[in-house]
């Protein structure tokens, strides 16, 4: 394919009356096609449809005869710390369990922090008036929705290859209002970025003008494998912060939503001695306990880490050709146009798609009119708006592997659509 920037003006006019007609024979199929979320299909869920045999089985117990039906552990059952301390690569004292939602634990997080203050705060951080909070870009829309929501001025990071810009990010904590910073450091959300070693240990020792700067570190997809040729892994971030005599900088977060029931899953936050010592505190006013029945099915089906990888291949078995339908339509349609680029992520929930500058939403506006609904393009950035109206994700996992592949190719369509028109514009 000769690249859109090299054609002529008559060239693309041709070629815009092709696509065009590829289009209308698309939207007379009156499609319906959803690649919005990143949402586990049924067949995932299926996988861990018996998990609750196991309690009848071994009784509602745990090993040290805890009965989980009852009033009890406020952290959460032994078995299942350990679980995810395991995940984390941390010890089972540093985990404090939830239920299904990690983004639950992260909110409520962070009204502690506005009520109350952190460990090594001089005033609750309602008090601070222009906070301030870094959202590397693209990144996940629910995140960057609960700090704006919390009155927090969103600050911009550009990702790199190997996680946010450290340069940008080192520049900006120097500014005492900047309080924390988002990141996914696993298959980011979209671009499916892994953090570099060098990367987290610049975030854990750099020098931050706010005494009780935090990082949210949400570890969403940190067992999310593809199995291909590698696996992405980041070091321990809580020892790492430890080392860098910044112990209570991390909150790190995860959970068994997309290894068992989005739904019905277990979350976690886990954090150093001092900071646990307050999210139990004050969540011990809020709650007597989480779910124990649900800890200990979990337990139960994933007691250890070779339970958990056996799990999470099994749902890699059934996302992993789901994610080549659509790689193979985006190198078959779009590699030679020049104009675009995308994400082939090694784990994680999504695919990144850049196309040509100034047409995202025009892009995603022809695809919904056609029948394929996507992700608002912006979403992917603070306040819903991406400068270079590039960014579109693509959430492959729940359709089937054949309307993937079709909504991709009308997908692929309308990109070219859009840039042509960008080009004759111009």
């Amino acid at each position: 394919m000769k690249k859109f920037e090299e054609m002529t003006r008559e060239e693309l006019s041709c070629l815009r009356q092709d696509l065009a007609k590829q289009y209308e024979d698309y939207k007379a199929m009156n499609l319906s096609l959803d690649m919005t979320r990143g949402k586990p299909a049924p067949e995932q869920l299926d996988l861990t449809n018996d998990i609750y045999e196991s309690l009848s089985k071994t009784g509602y117990k745990t090993a040290s005869g805890v009965d989980t039906r009852n009033y009890s552990s406020p952290a959460g059952i032994e078995e299942m710390r350990k679980t995810f301390g395991d995940i984390l690569g941390t010890d089972k004292d540093n985990v404090f369990l939830g239920n299904s939602s990690s983004l639950n634990m992260m909110f409520d997080n962070l009204m502690r922090a506005m009520v109350f203050g952190e460990p090594d705060s001089d005033c609750p951080w309602y008090e601070i008036k222009g906070r301030k909070w870094l959202c590397p870009a693209p990144g996940y829309d629910r995140h960057f929705r609960v700090t704006e929501t919390l009155g927090f001025e969103l600050i911009t990071v550009p990702m790199t290859d190997e996680g946010p810009d450290m340069d940008v990010v080192e520049e900006l904590v120097k500014d005492p209002l900047v309080l924390g910073m988002w990141i996914v450091p696993v298959y980011s959300n979209p671009d499916g970025i892994v953090c570099s070693e060098e990367v987290c240990r610049r975030i854990a020792n750099m020098k931050t003008a706010a005494p009780d700067f935090r990082l949210y570190w949400d570890n969403a997809y940190v067992v999310h494998h593809l199995y291909r040729d590698s696996v992405g892994k980041v070091p321990d971030m809580l020892a790492l912060c430890e080392e860098a005599g910044n112990p209570n900088r991390v909150y790190e977060f995860a959970s068994t939503s997309k290894i068992t029931f989005a739904g019905a899953g277990i979350s976690c936050l886990a954090c150093n001695k001092e900071n646990m010592a307050q999210v139990k505190k004050i969540s011990g006013v809020q709650t007597i306990c989480s779910n124990k029945v649900n800890q200990l099915a979990h337990a139960n089906l994933l007691p250890d880490m070779e339970a958990v990888d056996r799990q999470m291949r099994k749902q890699a078995d059934l996302i992993r050709p789901k994610f080549d339908a659509a790689l193979s339509v985006l190198n078959e349609d779009l590699k030679g146009a020049g104009f675009a680029r995308w994400t082939d992520p090694l784990g994680g929930y999504f695919i990144s798609l850049y196309v040509m500058p100034g047409t995202a939403a025009a892009t995603v506006k022809l695809c919904k009119e056609c029948g394929v609904a996507l992700t608002n393009a912006g979403a992917t950035y603070p306040y819903g708006i991406d400068p270079a109206d590039s960014n579109i994700r693509l959430a492959p996992t729940f359709p089937s592997a054949e309307d993937i592949g079709k909504a991709t190719r009308i997908l692929a369509i309308c990109a070219k659509i859009t840039a042509i028109d960008k080009l004759l514009e111009d």
